[in-house]
């Protein structure tokens, strides 16, 4: 079984420190957004902007359009850049109406969401594999808590938060199959390009500021760019060319720790008592989720 297949294999060699550097990158998402008070389209535009062009000259070089199947894989990496301005926008705003460790808690749902549709393919994953990633899921909760009964607005971040995990898994099973034809950077660069296109004209039908931030905002926007968008995003694009997509999506749940410390330095929100514990139940439900390669 190969690991395309097996959607329980390890990371090994090269793939461990790449989903180390995306966590890292990924955990300073949060706590920049919540920072930033540029509106949610001009900052998803601007971010994937910059992402796209980036990674663009890498992605000429390998001049991936002449055969028809990849030409098809771009226009298919170009949907799932539809699919992740959506998921964008809804972790953008959990962002905003929750706090930075709960809504991180709840889109850490997508390694679930990830496996329900593997699951619904016919693909296999056992049953104590799934329990393990149940066990890491629940172990998210420890270090944030939950804050449904905080405020009505709070509770609206989690449903922002809930719907971007669904979106995100789909975005990540999407780049998973299309990197199978064309290199990531190619599809990066399209997906990026055609998530800024998707939000582009949000800006205009909310009538959002495009243009004039202070420096300071611009600051930030850059941090997310090198941070949450080429070591984050793109590392974990980079480690689906050989992991299952559930595996990649169930390192995202070390996301939470790291976004906590995050914003106990940037934005002094102390993270809860459970922090330590925690993390412990993760790697506990991870450790799970790896003895079910053995079972049924």
């Amino acid at each position: 079984m190969n690991q395309a297949q097996d959607h329980t294999a390890l990371p090994k060699g090269r793939d461990i420190p790449i989903l180390l550097m995306g966590i890292i990158g990924i955990g300073t998402s949060g706590p920049l957004i919540a920072k930033s008070v540029m509106p949610v389209p001009t900052l998803i535009f601007w971010r994937n902007l910059a992402g796209s062009l980036i990674m663009s000259p890498f992605a000429l070089r390998k001049r991936e359009w002449k055969t028809a199947a990849q030409r098809r894989a771009i226009a298919i990496a170009a949907l799932s850049g539809v699919f992740l301005a959506f998921h964008f926008i809804g972790f953008f705003l959990a962002m905003r109406f929750t706090s930075v460790a709960a809504g991180t808690a709840l889109a850490a749902l997508q390694p679930i969401f990830s496996a329900i549709y593997i699951r619904f393919k016919g693909g296999h994953i056992a049953k104590l594999s799934l329990f393990g990633m149940f066990v890491a899921f629940a172990s998210v909760f420890i270090i944030t808590g939950v804050d449904f009964n905080l405020s009505f607005r709070a509770f609206e971040g989690d449903l922002f938060a809930i719907g971007c995990a669904a979106l995100s898994a789909t975005y990540v099973m999407i780049g998973s199959k299309v990197q199978s034809q064309i290199a990531t950077s190619t599809y990066t660069t399209v997906c990026y390009g055609a998530c800024a296109l998707t939000a582009f004209p949000m800006i205009f039908l909310t009538s959002s500021t495009f243009i004039a931030f202070p420096k300071v905002q611009w600051l930030w926007l850059g941090l997310l760019v090198l941070g949450a968008q080429l070591l984050g995003h793109t590392m974990f694009n980079l480690s689906l060319k050989r992991l299952s997509p559930v595996v990649v999506s169930l390192v995202v749940f070390f996301e939470v720790p790291v976004a906590a410390v995050f914003a106990l330095l940037w934005l002094h929100q102390k993270p809860s008592a459970g922090i330590i514990p925690g993390v412990i139940g993760i790697l506990i439900g991870c450790t799970f989720f790896v003895m079910g390669r053995n079972s049924k």
